[in-house]
Formats: C-alpha cells, structure tokens, sequence
C-alpha cells in the first residue's frame, strides 16, 4: 500500500490593506480573539494601548491568536512585509504585557514601513531621545544567557516592544493591568524594569510619539 504523501503546510496570508493610510485607533487595527478566555485581558490591555496613541496606516485588522506554545510567550508574523498575526501564549502569566509587547513589535514594523526603514525603531529621528533613554537602562538578562539571546535581548526593536509595553501598562489608569505591572516588578521579572528606573523611558516614548503626531489627543476625528 502507498503512503499518501504529506501535503505542505499552508503558509498563512498577509493581512491586506484598503483604501487610503489615515489616522486609525489601535482597537481598530487589531481583531481580538472574542471566544478566548484571553479575551478581557487582551480587551484591558489594548484599550491601554489605544488611549496612548494612534497609527496611521491602511491596513484591515490583525488577528490576535491565543496559542499553546511553551517555547515563546508571544510573536508577531509576518508575511512579504506585512502582518500575519499576534500570537500570545496562554501558558505563561504575563498575558497583557506580553500581548501588549508584540502589539509594540507591529507599531514599530508599521512605523517603519511609513518612514522608510525596516523597523522604526533602530534609526528614526523621532526615536532619538527614546534610544538615549533606554541606553541607561540596565541589562535584565539573567548570567549565562548564550550570545544570541544577548543580541537580541538588546536589539533596538526588542527593547522597543518590552519598553513599549511597560509604558502602556504604567500609562493606564485600569487598576487590573497597573497591578499585574505591579506584581511583576516585584517579582524581578526580566521583561520590566523598576518604575523609577524606567520612567524617563515611558516619558521618552510619550514624546517619540508626539513627534509623530500620534500622541493621543480626544480631539482627534478619525475616518471610518
């Protein structure tokens, strides 16, 4: 008897994008996993994301995946340039900071792709006082950690994503989240830093923004 041959796994698309970039809320770009039990967290923590700042840009929404995975927290894929997903683990307990910490990966690919550069992070003028700021934050790896996670961890687009995410939390007037960024400053969790440490950093992401004319503003009109 013949073997049946194994079909390929299908690559997933690329999110398409319509109509012309403008000015869109963050909960308007991302499509949330409404039947997870993850659902409330990503809920809280987007709208925390949202109120910070908003995005120019024509693409339809990002699906936002629960998943499974014990060897990463989160992700974010991509396609050819453009978002696939966000992918967050369920099987670890920082949920909002990690779904927030791949939503700062997608800001700051789609920054990028608007300024002209891979990530926006590296090399914008708009990020200057930022990188600055995060220059003197210490190193939370653990010793022992092999060269190419120290690469990374230090990469401008991961610590990008891990300070964006702080600041979202510490930003938020949601009870919830400020108390999971709480628990996990206590807990010396290497993905925070202290909150004095850290907040000339959330201050410096604040003004990249303004700089960008994305700062959040309730005057703002927004296009359908």
């Amino acid at each position: 008897m013949r073997r049946r041959r194994r079909q390929p796994r299908r690559r997933p698309p690329a999110v398409p994008r319509s109509g012309e970039p403008r000015l869109r809320r963050l909960s308007d770009l991302v499509q949330l996993p409404r039947r997870s039990p993850l659902y409330p967290e990503f809920a809280r923590a987007l709208a925390a994301a949202s109120a910070l700042h908003v995005l120019h840009s024509d693409l339809e929404p990002v699906p936002v995946r629960a998943t499974s995975t014990t060897g990463q927290s989160g992700c974010y894929r991509l396609r050819d340039g453009d978002p696939v997903d966000l992918r967050v683990s369920r099987r670890h307990d920082r949920i909002a900071l990690s779904f927030v910490h791949e939503l700062g990966h997608f800001v700051d690919h789609q920054l990028g792709r608007e300024l002209g550069a891979p990530w926006a992070s590296g090399q914008e003028g708009a990020f200057a006082d930022w990188r600055t700021a995060v220059s003197r934050l210490p190193s939370r790896l653990p010793a022992g950690v092999g060269r190419s996670r120290r690469l990374y961890f230090a990469s401008s687009k991961e610590l990008w994503a891990r300070s964006y995410a702080q600041a979202v939390l510490a930003r938020s007037d949601d009870a919830t989240l400020l108390r999971a960024l709480a628990d996990l400053i206590a807990r010396d969790d290497a993905f925070v830093w202290p909150a004095a440490e850290f907040e000339p950093v959330a201050n410096a992401i604040a003004v990249t923004f303004e700089r960008l004319g994305l700062l959040r503003d309730p005057r703002i009109a927004f296009a359908a």
